[in-house]
């Protein structure tokens, strides 16, 4: 028996032939293994080929196995197989136990016949030898039982060097342990307690790359008949490639190089568009190391400064100081004289007392105080004789004059309260409903606006409503959620009935359609927000077809109001929308009130409905035609037309009131201003703070007085003169 091939090997320069070279088999040996019990057994091959003869049952299969356990992994094992004989025939167990037969028990079953007890323990011991390097190794491993019930346990021998159960696995003892510590006292001896290290060693020593060399070693001893090469080929000789690992393992590491090439591109560019702010800051570090140099020489020209502004302040406090010197003597000699003038004037004034003065200097006095009441008194009667002419009243000449306008400023008073009133009334109407118009037109603007970006009827409001909902929604578009009007259209040919029609259907039309796979959401939605307004809304579940004699039976008639709809025909909701109509709306177009009367349900063209239970009911609280607040149809230029021509209605109206407040407000500012004159005129309470005529007078005889006086004593013309002199020096 030979493992590992020749052709593997270099050529040896020191033997004569290479075809030994390679690890055989040179013995082997067994104890207590399988019917081989008690004593030490061995085989020896010697590195040549050996044939195996006997009869069945003679031990053939078993000293096989022997050699499988020692190379082949135990889970790949299977035991007797070159007998052909079952898979559970024979086991490890049975090995170590020596089981050799079957006898019935007392319980009528069958049960082994063992020719060991678990006290016992087996070896297995193979020594393979390589000629080409003289190398030896020494496979070997010992079982015993630990529980009777489990597998039995194993120690793993790999020793490079020749072992024997003679000399090395026998005379220890009853203990295992005993056993482990001779065997490593020995030399380049190795043990382990599980199979893939111990396997691993000899693999390594004997050359063996992989275990599938191994598997195909178990599956050649073991095998009868081979059923299909290939197969056997596939499974047993060729190693398993693992290609859907390796696809995966390429694609992630493209992966990780596209990634990584991404970010050194990345890299690249954050390092181009960073290299500028790196130029940038070391622009800045230059420019701030240059501001503080210029910093601190301006710093160090503050105390340059003071200096030399000190010099100079010393300079002018030195001339200040001798101008101030200068001046204090200039002062002094003006103070004299100042003294020595006013002395001079108070003799003056002494002396003109003395000769007549005192009567002059009161005249003087008495003029002067009089001059000013007069022209107060002037003013106010200026002030008073505008007024007075504003309000159609005479400049008072007298006492009498006065009064008599003081009386009719009361009543005038009155009047022009009460006229107030009323003009503050009008003008307080006149602005509400300047700013209703304006309101109003300002509304009809906004809706003009949002008519002529879109095609659909629908208040705006309404519109920025469902606007909301979808954004809220987020995966679902505006035209997923429909409003009845979007879709319903009177039919061409019924225009006479579409007032009547609007009417009846504009609180459906102002429905919002939803359909059941929004539902949920919907509903969430308009429970959780305050709408600010009234929003109804339809879940549309999917429409089932009728059967022609159903919808025979609930079909309108022929002059219901069904017929003169037009629903959309692309719409997904084409048939709820038809079966909602026919349901909801099934109303008899009535041309007379005797037809009207005998319909149970019925419209006159007047928009005078009549349902089940007898109710009828007419609302005029709009128009019939008033095409604003029509709401049905796709196309909206007949409702453009109609607003444009209300906003133009509105505009001459706004423009009409707008004149006519500025006008009251007109109005009232000159009752208002005609009021504080009146207030103005009362403020004065007699004639006399007007009269300046008597004043006049006085002071023409004050100032006669006074000339004569003066004619009449050259002393004290002199002595004024010299007055007056010494007053201007």
């Amino acid at each position: 028996m030979s493992i590992g091939a020749s052709d593997t090997q270099p050529q040896l320069e020191f033997s004569p032939s290479d075809a030994r070279a390679g690890f055989r088999l040179h013995r082997l040996e067994v104890l207590n293994w399988g019917t081989f019990d008690e004593h030490i057994w061995h085989f020896d091959p010697s590195g040549e080929n050996a044939l195996l003869t006997g009869d069945i049952g003679s031990g053939k299969s078993t000293l096989v196995d022997a050699i499988i356990t020692l190379l082949v992994p135990p889970q790949r094992i299977a035991y007797n197989k070159a007998a052909g004989a079952e898979s559970r025939e024979r086991t490890l167990k049975s090995y170590v136990y020596g089981h050799y037969k079957t006898e019935r028990s007392d319980a009528g079953g069958a049960r082994p016949v063992a020719l060991r007890d678990h006290n016992s323990y087996s070896v297995l011991l193979g020594h393979f030898f390589n000629e080409g390097y003289g190398q030896h190794v020494t496979l070997a491993q010992v079982f015993w039982i630990k529980d009777s019930e489990g597998q039995p346990a194993r120690l793993f021998v790999l020793a490079d060097g020749t072992l024997t159960l003679k000399e090395h696995f026998s005379g220890f003892g009853s203990e295992i342990g005993d056993l482990r510590k001779r065997l490593r006292r020995l030399p380049r001896t190795e043990l382990f307690d599980s199979f893939p290290p111990y396997g691993a060693g000899f693999r390594r020593r004997f050359g063996i790359e992989n275990e599938q060399a191994l598997e195909l070693f178990h599956q050649t001893v073991s095998m009868k008949s081979v059923g299909n090469l290939t197969d056997f080929v596939r499974q047993h000789m060729l190693e398993e490639f693992p290609l859907e690992p390796r696809i995966d393992a390429l694609i992630s590491h493209f992966e990780n190089l596209n990634r990584a090439h991404e970010t050194v591109l990345k890299a690249r560019a954050q390092i181009e568009r960073l290299t500028p702010l790196v130029m940038d800051c070391r622009r800045h570090t230059e420019l701030d190391l240059e501001i503080q140099t210029l910093r601190g020489c301006r710093d160090a020209l503050r105390p340059w400064f003071a200096e030399q502004k000190r010099e100079l302040l010393e300079a002018r406090i030195m001339n200040l100081e001798q101008e101030t010197a200068r001046l204090g003597a200039s002062s002094g000699a003006l103070d004299s004289r100042l003294r020595d003038q006013r002395e001079t004037r108070d003799g003056l004034k002494e002396a003109i007392s003395n000769n007549g003065g005192d009567r002059l200097e009161r005249i003087r006095s008495e003029i002067s105080r009089k001059d000013a009441e007069k022209g107060e008194r002037q003013d106010r009667a200026a002030r008073y004789e505008t007024v007075a002419s504003a309000l159609g009243l005479p400049a008072p000449a007298d006492e009498t004059t006065f009064f008599a306008n003081q009386r009719a400023i009361a009543l005038k008073r009155d009047e022009s309260l009460a006229r107030q009133a009323d003009a503050q009334d009008a003008r307080t109407d006149a602005e509400v409903e300047f700013r209703r118009l304006r309101t109003e037109h300002e509304e009809i603007s906004t809706e003009l606006a949002s008519l002529r970006k879109r095609r659909s009827n629908i208040p705006a409001r309404m519109l920025e409503l469902r606007t909301s909902l979808c954004a809220w929604l987020g995966d679902v578009g505006e035209e997923d959620l429909p409003f009845a009007g979007e879709l319903i259209q009177v039919r061409e040919g019924s225009q006479h009935w579409e007032g009547a029609i609007e009417r009846l259907l504009h609180a459906f039309g102002l429905s919002l359609l939803v359909p059941d796979a929004h539902y949920a959401r919907v509903a969430e939605w308009v429970e959780r927000t305050h709408l600010g307004g009234r929003l109804v809304y339809y879940r549309v579940r999917e429409a089932r077809a009728l059967r022609a004699e159903d919808r025979s039976l609930n079909a309108p008639g022929i002059q219901s109001l069904v017929h003169r709809l037009v629903v959309k025909p692309d719409s997904s909701m084409y048939a709820w929308l038809e079966a909602e109509l026919a349901n909801r709306f099934d109303y008899a177009c009535c041309d007379s009130l005797d037809q009207f009367r005998r319909e149970q349900r019925a419209i006159t063209r007047a928009g005078q409905t009549k349902g089940r239970g007898e109710r009828h009911e007419k609302d005029d609280r709009h128009r019939l035609d008033d095409r604003s607040r029509f709401v049905l149809g796709w196309s909206n230029e007949a409702k453009i037309a109609a607003l444009e021509n209300s906003a133009g209605r509105l505009e001459k109206q706004v423009q009409n009131s707008a004149r006519g407040v500025a006008e009251l407000r007109a109005n009232f500012e000159v009752l208002s201003e005609r009021l504080a004159d009146m207030r103005q005129l009362e403020s004065w309470s007699s004639f006399r703070e007007l009269d300046w005529r008597p004043l006049v007078l006085e002071i023409h005889a004050l100032d006669e007085e006074r000339s004569r006086l003066e004619s009449q004593s050259d002393v004290l013309r002199t002595l004024g003169e010299r007055l007056t002199a010494v007053d201007q020096e």
